[in-house]
């Protein structure tokens, strides 16, 4: 609408200086005519009257002659601005059109070019029995670029990328920047040598994984690179497109700084995908996900100490689902943190009438450990359910501290301050264990279960689980070890001196109806006692003061 607008304005401006410029030569050509006749007279008469024969130069023909030199000046003037002007226009159309179709700061085809370059591109590549690929490209860590160094620095190596995938493509190849960090190109070659493709592509994936020089600033990025291209059941450009973009977010997916080929599976877990999407926005506020039990057992007494809760989607019409199907679109998608407190919230109301001993683990997301509120959103949580904060454990991944150690030590030092306990999860797993258990106040160790699981068979598994059962007993940290599954592996922890674990061995993880079923043929159920203690306890804790961090 905007365009046809300007378009129309354009053509209305054009129409009037048209008819300006017909009455414009019209009256120039008049004036040339008046001047051939008035100037005639006059001279004459000027010649008779030096010669002694007229009386003088007529007034009227004097006054006539000149304003038929000032129409002629006028007219030249007038010609000279409108050749300005034709020229000035031509150029503003011309940098119009550019801006229309380039992109200013890389110079190739931006969104709406694309579509119009690739479309004639894929008609004609059809006409010569050709195929058209399409390359869609999205750059690596790119946003920590602009973060750390400034947009300067971004926009800087966005131009070098361009300049270097230029030199890359093909001659005849057609590329676009869509916006952001995300190019794609587009080039026609033999369907029945996809080498040709492969080879770009590879070219492109190594050229940007090696370090860029962004005005003086060394940069390292790399490029998730997804590759389609035309075929029978591939109708038009959009189509075409579509599958690149859809190939460019598998490979981003399998690990970055690689590229991938569309395949017909991918667009299927596309629509899986989308469908749990949807399914978690319906399904949260209506409680389909629920908490489930998984047993915390003292190993030399065989006693149960706690729970650690887990997620279930009771769906209406699939069934149970687990939390692998779900926990990544949640998290991609910022639903992570509305579905973990109302799982909780859910555990916290059932479990503040269990036996006071009994403690509940939650596990804390990498997204909402960047959430500065989320110390006071768990004490809201606890206030407004009744359950005591010192049965509360958080337990936090060694992969979630990376990013922001500092927020997460003022997130942890406010929930500390409530009463409520910390777990470093996936103990081993990292790069920096020891570094984050002097950083952070943690009060139980978890070995991740890749150890536990190897512990009979692997020495080197057996020897790590034992030294990190010895740095808790020497630091005073408890030590679990997940993943339990026969009774050979939690004789073996039990030599090595660990005292707390969990896994399959004591049964799988409970709904709340097992679960309280579970605790009440253990005596572990008590009345009234425990609900009015939870609240008690409680307000001890909440005199600390509560704020956001960050």
């Amino acid at each position: 609408m905007i365009k046809a607008n300007a378009n129309s304005a354009s053509s209305k401006s054009r129409t009037i200086n048209a008819r300006n410029d017909v009455l414009t030569g019209g009256l120039v050509v008049a004036a040339l005519v008046l001047f051939v006749g008035t100037g005639s007279q006059v001279v004459s008469s000027v010649l008779d009257t030096v010669s002694g024969v007229g009386g003088g130069v007529d007034r009227m023909l004097s006054i006539a002659l000149i304003l038929n030199i000032a129409l002629i000046l006028f007219g030249w003037r007038r010609y000279r601005d409108l050749s300005d002007e034709i020229s000035e226009r031509a150029t503003a159309e011309g940098r119009a059109n550019t801006l229309a179709l380039r992109d200013p700061l890389t110079g190739f085809y931006n969104r709406r070019a694309l579509t119009e370059q690739g479309a004639e591109l894929f008609n004609k590549t059809i006409k010569r029995q050709k195929s058209l690929a399409m390359l869609m490209l999205d750059l690596d860590h790119f946003k920590n670029v602009n973060d750390v160094h400034g947009h300067a620095i971004g926009d800087a190596l966005l131009k070098s990328v361009a300049a270097e995938v230029a030199k890359l493509m093909p001659p005849s190849a057609v590329a676009a920047r869509l916006g952001g960090d995300e190019f794609a190109c587009m080039f026609a070659f033999d369907s029945g040598s996809p080498e040709v493709v492969e080879r770009v592509a590879q070219a492109i994936v190594s050229r940007l994984s090696l370090p860029f020089d962004a005005d003086g600033a060394h940069v390292h990025i790399s490029v998730s690179l997804g590759i389609s291209f035309s075929d029978s059941t591939c109708e038009n450009i959009d189509a075409l497109t579509r599958r690149a973009d859809i190939a460019m977010y598998a490979a981003k997916h399998q690990g970055r700084n690689r590229y991938a080929w569309f395949d017909v599976s991918m667009e299927r877990e596309l629509q899986a995908r989308n469908d749990v999407e949807s399914g978690l926005r319906i399904g949260i506020p209506k409680g389909e996900f629920v908490p489930y039990f998984e047993q915390q057992i003292d190993l030399t007494t065989g006693r149960l100490h706690g729970f650690e809760m887990l997620a279930r989607w009771e769906h209406p019409t699939k069934g149970l689902i687990l939390p692998d199907q779900f926990i990544g679109v949640a998290e991609d998608t910022g639903m992570i943190a509305d579905l973990s407190m109302s799982v909780m919230r859910q555990a916290m109301i059932e479990a503040r009438n269990w036996d006071p001993s009994i403690t509940i683990s939650v596990n804390i997301s990498p997204s909402q450990l960047k959430d500065p509120w989320l110390a006071q959103k768990l004490v809201k949580l606890l206030t407004e359910t009744g359950f005591a904060p010192n049965r509360l454990e958080v337990e936090i991944t060694e992969t979630s501290l990376f990013e922001n150690l500092a927020l997460a030590q003022s997130i942890v030092g406010s929930l500390k301050n409530q009463g409520i306990k910390l777990a470093l999860d996936d103990f081993g797993t990292g790069y920096s264990s020891l570094a984050h258990l002097r950083a952070l106040p943690f009060d139980r160790i978890k070995i991740d279960k890749s150890f536990i699981l190897s512990i009979i068979d692997n020495p080197e598994s057996a020897a790590i689980v034992n030294a990190i059962t010895r740095l808790g007993d020497s630091l005073g940290l408890p030590v679990t070890a997940e993943g339990i599954e026969d009774a050979a592996i939690e004789e073996r922890l039990r030599q090595l001196g660990c005292h707390k674990g969990q896994g399959w061995l004591y049964g799988r993880p409970l709904p709340i109806p097992q679960a309280r079923a579970l605790l009440a043929e253990r005596n572990l159920l008590p009345s009234a006692r425990a609900s009015i203690t939870a609240p008690e306890v409680f307000a001890q804790n909440a005199t600390q003061p509560i704020r956001r961090v960050g």
